[in-house]
């Protein structure tokens, strides 16, 4: 097996990220609280890592673009049009699984 350098590890890495993000983008039917329940993450978290991220390379970016960079336009348009209220369960499940800070 041949194991790819350090560049074609970033280039795949970021290739691996876009398409995260583009799959992501394709399915808004896929609440934040149902990817949280299931992987402990969602879209938010992984705006947030990319902002953690931009900040650690030197990049001033703010929380609002780093959000509009994994959804796809402005946050608050996404939640106007794709965020249902949760169910019971559904926060029930969060508050069981929510993770440890």
């Amino acid at each position: 097996m041949t194991f790819p350098t350090k560049d074609q590890q970033i280039e795949l890495e970021a290739a691996a990220f876009r398409r995260l993000v583009s799959h992501l983008r394709n399915r808004p039917d896929v609440q934040n609280i149902d990817l949280m329940n299931l992987a402990g993450f969602c879209r938010n978290c992984l705006s947030n890592w990319y902002l953690d991220a931009a900040r650690e390379s030197g990049l001033d970016l703010s929380k609002d673009e780093s959000r509009e960079i994994v959804y796809g336009m402005p946050y608050e348009e996404w939640k106007a049009s794709h965020q249902r209220e949760a169910s019971n369960d559904q926060q029930q499940a969060f508050e069981k699984n929510r993770p440890k800070e």
